[in-house]
């Protein structure tokens, strides 16, 4: 460690990679998890980096690195315990339920097709328009929809699809 503070990159990597083993032997003593293990040594490691200039070389280096192993790990433990008690592990929690607004894309893809067809419909005549409205979206079977606009059945079902042929058209051009 002196010869790292002294500016020795080697040796600094040397002891960094030779100190690993140490660090999960403090962590698993402290009662680190297995899988938690290379977090801690991750935390220790960092803490070293930064804290490697108040080393003092007279005084043995084990015990420095254990004491930072040890609260780093005692760091980790309490981050696991309240974290615990907030999260829930449940991986296919996710995929069993659907999202209540759907994909964000579909919605957009159908705002585009409703102003699609809502711009199809204003350029259809009138006649046609009408006859759209009351079979179409107001669901009036032909025989109520004679009655109401005052118009032939067969007058009302030419003038249907007549209306429908044009929305095909322009749909599909549009697109």
């Amino acid at each position: 460690m002196a010869a790292a503070q002294a500016g020795d990159r080697a040796a600094y990597e040397t002891l960094l990679r030779d100190c690993i083993p140490f660090i999960k032997m403090v962590a698993c003593r402290q009662g680190v998890s297995v899988d938690r293990i290379d977090d801690v040594v991750q935390e220790t490691l960092l803490t070293v980096h930064a804290a490697r200039q108040t080393y003092d070389p007279n005084r043995p280096f084990a015990a420095w690195l254990r004491t930072i192993a040890q609260r780093r790990a005692i760091d980790g433990l309490r981050r696991h315990s309240r974290n615990q008690t907030r999260e829930v592990h449940a991986p296919l929690t996710y995929e069993n339920h659907a999202d209540p607004c759907g994909d964000p894309w579909d919605s957009s893809e159908r705002s585009d097709r409703v102003g699609l067809l809502a711009r199809a419909l204003a350029a259809l005549p009138a006649k046609q328009r009408e006859a759209v409205q009351h079979l179409a979206l107001s669901g009036l079977s032909l025989t109520e929809a004679a009655t109401v606009t005052g118009r032939k059945m067969g007058t009302l079902r030419v003038n249907f699809h007549r209306a429908l042929k044009t929305l095909r058209a322009e749909i599909v051009g549009e697109e």
